[in-house]
Order: C-alpha cells, then sequence, then structure tokens
C-alpha cells in the first residue's frame, strides 16, 4: 500500500526526517533512516538521505509502511483554550507582523503542551485568528513561571530565521530578577559549569552571564541580567549559587529563605533585541503587577516604574 503527500509551503527547504517526524510525530532517527536507505520513502520516486531538503510541491511517497517501534512514547495532550482565554493572550501581544508576534507572557503559563494537558500559548494561538491561514512556530524558550518577552513565528522561514538568531547568540535579552539579600557587586559577569540530568545521564555545560545591580539594601536587590549562553534555568542556578537566590522560587533556594513566602517567581523577561536585514528591532515588557508590589515592599527603586 503507497501513500502520497505533497510538500506544502510552510516545508520549502526543510530536510525530509524533520517533515516526517512533525508529520507522523515522535519517530526515532534509527526507523526514518532506514526506511529512506531501503527506498521505502521516496521523493519525486528517488530515494533520498535524511538530510535531503525537500521542496514546495515535492511528492513524497511512503510504501507499505507503519511507524511503529519498541520505544513507547507518552501522549502530548492538547490544550483546548476558550474564547475568553484566546481573548485575554491576543490582548497581551506587543507587536503583530507578517512574521511574528511578540507576547508579554504572563507567569503560570507554559510555552507549549506537554504530556498532561494544560494550558500552553501554543495551542492557544494556534485557535487565534491571527494564526488562521498557518500555525504558531516556537523559537526560543522561557519558563512556565518566567513572565516577559516572548516571540512566536508566524511560518516556518521565519521560524528558521530566528531560531538561528537565537543560536547564534545574536538576539540580546535583558531579564529583571528581585533577589534575596545583597550582591556585593554592582556589576561583573558569572561564569562557570552548570550541571544538570537528563535521563540519568549528568551533563556538564559551561555558562556565562553579565548582570548589573540597579538597586539593592540589606535585604534584597534587583538586578539586570544578560545571559550569553541559554543554558535550562541559567539565572535561577547562577543566582543561587552566588548566594542571592530570587525570591519566589521554589526549586533554587537556600534552606534559610522562606521558600513559599512569594506565589510568583520574580523573574522577568524585560526585554529583546536584534536586527534583521538593516532593521532594528527592540521590544521591551511591561513589569507584572506583583513584581511591582514587592518592588515596592523591599524598597527598591527601577526607573520604569
Amino acid at each position: 500500500m503507497k501513500k502520497t503527500f505533497a510538500v506544502d509551503k510552510s516545508f520549502d527547504n526543510a530536510r525530509i526526517d524533520r517533515w516526517i517526524r512533525h508529520n507522523f510525530k515522535k519517530i526515532p532517527q534509527g526507523l526514518i533512516e532506514k526506511n529512506l536507505r531501503i527506498g521505502k520513502i521516496k521523493i519525486n520516486k528517488k530515494k533520498v538521505k535524511s538530510s535531503h531538503k525537500v521542496k514546495h510541491n515535492d511528492i513524497i511517497e511512503i510504501f507499505n509502511l507503519e511507524f511503529k517501534d519498541n520505544v513507547t512514547t507518552k501522549k502530548t495532550i492538547k490544550f483546548e483554550p476558550s474564547k475568553d482565554v484566546i481573548k485575554s493572550n491576543e490582548n497581551l501581544i506587543i507587536d503583530n507582523n507578517d512574521d511574528f508576534i511578540v507576547v508579554n507572557k504572563e507567569a503560570g503559563i507554559s510555552v507549549q503542551g506537554g504530556t498532561k494537558s494544560k494550558k500552553n500559548l501554543i495551542d492557544i494561538f494556534a485557535k487565534s485568528e491571527i494564526f488562521e491561514n498557518t500555525r504558531p512556530y516556537t523559537v526560543h524558550r522561557l519558563d512556565k513561571d518566567t513572565s516577559g518577552v516572548f516571540l512566536i513565528a508566524k511560518k516556518r522561514s521565519s521560524a528558521q530565521l530566528l531560531t538561528s538568531l537565537f543560536r547564534l547568540r545574536k538576539v540580546h535579552k535583558t531579564y529583571l530578577a528581585i533577589c534575596h539579600g545583597e550582591i556585593s557587586k554592582d556589576k561583573g559577569s558569572i561564569e562557570g559549569d552548570l550541571i544538570r540530568y537528563e535521563n540519568g545521564k549528568k551533563i556538564i555545560e559551561k555558562a556565562k552571564t553579565f548582570f548589573k545591580v540597579l538597586d539593592k539594601n540589606s535585604i534584597s536587590t534587583l538586578v539586570e541580567m544578560k545571559p550569553i549562553t541559554g543554558r535550562k534555568h541559567q539565572l535561577r542556578k547562577q543566582l543561587l549559587e552566588l548566594g542571592n537566590p530570587i525570591f519566589g522560587d521554589n526549586k533554587y533556594f537556600l534552606t534559610n529563605n522562606l521558600k513559599s513566602i512569594n506565589k510568583n517567581l520574580m523573574l522577568h523577561s524585560y526585554q529583546l533585541k536584534f536586527i534583521i536585514n538593516d532593521s532594528k528591532y527592540k521590544y521591551t515588557a511591561l513589569l507584572p503587577n506583583y513584581f511591582k508590589s514587592l518592588l515596592k515592599t523591599k524598597r527598591l527603586k527601577f526607573k520604569d516604574f
């Protein structure tokens, strides 16, 4: 039995293995390569390698093939947003152009869905009229509990460009954090190895962040952070290592801190800057009310508040 597919415009110049994974979900790379090699998957009646890039309107033929493997994968459940949820998130849009939207993301909402049914931006905007003739593409990460500037691409070509800019560190990111205690230095860099575990395997990654203290007192500090690398939970881990964990962080905290004193993580993606085709883009996200409230409580000053 043969199944035939035409490549749509959004996948022009994409690798064939990526097209397969998108259309057939979590397929092991080894299984894809095996079936390309033996000719059970062909493009325009020709055998190709997994690195081959498809073009708009290419014909992909799949012969007598069911993508099954011994690997058990967890099913991702899509979040079905109500009209009110869609509208409330549309109201958070800072910019909306032909290539992407910029959102002042609220804390407590994930960027993408997972193995549990949960509220996330991609499923929400997939139902928005803004993406009526396309679909939302993620181009970078932002933790569920972190608020602030977040980009979502409108088409595959824009997603590829923006993803490249982030990967090449050509997107300049500025975060604001309210920390426990007084950071001794007024500015500098935090460099070193960060450790994380993935499927039981220890992974060590180098991380670097420039920081500048905006205001401080004996009990708290408002700090501006500009990460150079983009490691998971990088800023939260680095501030903990300094001995100044972020207020509201229930994962990276010192034992003498009351971790539940704040319901919200006081980490905000404040600004993104980048250049595309000599055009400069700069986006700033207003501070959430809970962030402003803690600044006031801790008697910390910020120029935009």
